[in-house]
């Protein structure tokens, strides 16, 4: 069945990307929303676990950003996903940017959507087949009022 699900190749995206994220190690909320023509998906930090600088008590910024004009804007809302457009032959989300505020480097990435709730977002130098994936979650809405 595999073998079928791959030579037919995807017609359209099975579960959408959009909506708030949490990485793997459950220290960032990533949000994919449409940017560009609307027909690109983009992402934004929306949540850390430890907002503050320990050093300072004030929210984290870019220090890392290899442009130092950048490096005193905030973490949060820094859009760190740039530009992924839809490749229906993979099924998937590619020829964006990701950009990891932990080093100041921006790599080349795709998303990937494994189930509705679980994504692979890979990032990589050069090839796709090199590279580091990252499983993130969706988070789910919370309802207001709810413990």
């Amino acid at each position: 069945m595999l073998c079928l699900a791959t030579i037919g190749g995807a017609a359209a995206q099975t579960h959408s990307p959009l909506g708030v994220w949490k990485d793997d190690a459950g220290e960032t909320h990533v949000e994919i929303y449409r940017c560009g023509n609307s027909k690109q998906l983009c992402g934004r930090l929306v949540w850390l676990s430890e907002p503050l600088d320990s050093t300072t008590n004030l929210p984290k910024t870019d220090r890392r950003n290899p442009e130092l004009e950048k490096r005193n804007q905030p973490l949060l809302n820094l859009v760190v996903i740039q530009n992924l457009s839809y490749d229906p032959d993979d099924d998937r989300w590619e020829d964006g940017r990701i950009y990891d505020p932990m080093n100041g480097r921006t790599y080349s990435c795709y998303l990937s959507m494994v189930s509705k709730d679980r994504m692979e977002v890979k990032g990589y130098i050069g090839f796709s087949l090199i590279g580091r994936s990252h499983y993130w979650s969706r988070v789910k809405p919370q309802v207001m009022g709810a413990k």
